[in-house]
């Protein structure tokens, strides 16, 4: 039982019928004191459903329930480690192990995907975490996050295992369960992979199956031959595919003085983002993006997709719908206005903030958008968010670190020798700053777990709502 005192701290209620996935992780994010980075409310960070929305928009978890694989997906975002089995991928034994591990630790815990029939209990698909384990009658204890209906109740092990076996009668494959734990390394700080548009499996396809492939082809003599072949059809996606991280904060009533913890994780992203913008990848990716954008319509679109004005109206409203706990009404928020100011963080700095007026009806509300701004450039106090377009992460840093983000056995199919090692001198992590090499090996293990769900393990992504 030493993983129930921890989960049972934050043992919650899941606010929506479909949100027994979200309920769960919430409640083992927190209990494994994982660090949103961001706020929840006021001045706390903390892990609430209305904030686990990286990999499937709340709404249309909201109306059919969220999947297996998608769980996974946003634990994985969240910053945490995950094991994701189905039982067609272990067995009863080996459940009972984990099972075991985990209770008897504060580091470890179960979210189980099982058929509520089984129970002979109301409902259908169903997650929750597992609270504990009791050895002498072998039976583990559900923490039901529907609480409106169950309590916490004992199961006997071998009959949570058949209702984790119980098929699902839309796609025929078995749910199973997820270890969860805390990386014993920060996730991310400025960019993360996404799986909330659709095309992402196209794009993690792309990239993982066809690049290879297509680097086989004859006539690639030069590095932006190389650039030119992979980047033109991964142009109009790699947007939806790949994002850099924004803080967003309610205005603060007496001003918007930006807190030491607040500058420290801006000074972060802002080492990443030079760190990026000093590799050779760089200086190829933004000379051939150059070199296109006067032909190429959905390169010039670029330019248009990197505005921070309109960025920042995009995020402060997301933003505003977030932290005013209505995240599906999304569509009666407007941002009326943004502007751009730099304000102290300390004696030695500024930081750049974007705040944005946003409209619901007859409410608004002030909204901060952190920016992680280079100091390489102009400074960007003018008198809007567009004199700060320089500035802020673009297309060119977001390309740059995808492609670094590849797998390192991408690049061996180029025939030219001298290409070849030229390519695998501009790509090694090996030769990257600490900070950006840890940014680029966790992108590459997002990238990892994707390929996972899109090949083998894409059963993981069937529905399974809850009951």
């Amino acid at each position: 039982m030493e993983g129930f005192f921890k989960l049972i701290s934050y043992f919650q209620t899941q606010s929506e019928p479909a949100y027994c996935g979200l309920a769960s992780l919430s409640m083992v994010l927190n209990a494994l004191a994982i660090d949103p980075g961001r706020k929840w409310k006021g001045p706390w960070r903390w892990f609430d459903e209305s904030m686990l929305d990286c990999c499937e928009p709340l709404e249309k978890i909201k109306a059919e329930g969220i999947t297996f694989g998608k769980v996974a997906c946003l634990a994985h975002c969240a910053g945490a480690k995950v094991e994701a089995l189905r039982t067609s991928q272990s067995t009863i034994d080996d459940f009972r192990k984990h099972v075991i591990k985990c209770t008897s630790s504060e580091d470890c815990h179960v979210i189980t995907s099982y058929n509520r029939k089984v129970f002979n209990q109301t409902g259908t698909g169903h997650f929750s975490p597992i609270g504990g384990y009791h050895a002498g009658r072998d039976m583990a204890l559900i923490l039901d996050v529907a609480r409106f209906k169950y309590p916490p109740h004992w199961i006997p092990l071998s009959l949570l295992w058949e209702a984790m076996e119980s098929m699902d009668v839309l796609t025929g494959h078995p749910r199973g369960f997820m270890l969860i734990s805390k990386l014993q390394r920060a996730p991310s700080l400025l960019y993360t992979l996404s799986c909330r548009h659709d095309s992402w499996v196209s794009t993690a396809k792309y990239l993982i199956d066809d690049v290879p492939i297509l680097l086989k082809a004859e006539g690639l003599k030069a590095v932006p031959d190389v650039l030119s072949l992979i980047l033109r059809s991964l142009l109009s996606r790699a947007g939806d595919f790949i994002n850099w991280v924004v803080e967003v904060r309610l205005r603060e009533e007496d001003g918007s003085a930006v807190s030491q913890e607040e500058k420290g994780r801006l000074a972060v992203k802002e080492v990443v983002m030079q760190q990026v913008r000093g590799t050779e990848l760089f200086k190829y990716v933004t000379d051939w993006l150059s070199s296109i954008r006067s032909c190429c319509t959905i390169a010039a679109s670029l330019v248009d997709k990197d505005s921070l004005s309109k960025i920042a109206a995009s995020v402060c409203c997301q933003g505003a719908v977030l932290l005013s706990g209505k995240p599906g009404e999304y569509k009666g928020f407007c941002c009326r206005a943004t502007r751009g100011e730099c304000l102290k963080a300390n004696r030695n700095g500024t930081v750049t903030v974007i705040s944005g007026t946003v409209v619901s009806g007859d409410d608004e509300q002030e909204v901060d958008m952190l920016v992680p701004v280079s100091p390489s450039k102009s400074s960007c106090c003018g008198s809007g968010p567009s004199s700060c377009a320089v500035v802020h992460p673009v297309s060119d840093d977001v390309l740059t670190v995808l492609l670094l983000a590849l797998p390192a056995d991408t690049w061996v199919g180029i025939k030219d020798e001298n290409l070849l090692a030229e390519i695998h001198n501009i790509v090694s992590t090996e030769r990257l700053p600490d900070v950006l090499q840890e940014e680029v090996l966790h992108l590459r293990r997002q990238l990892h777990f994707l390929k996972r769900c899109k090949d083998g393990d894409a059963d993981d992504f069937v529905l399974s709502s809850c009951g």
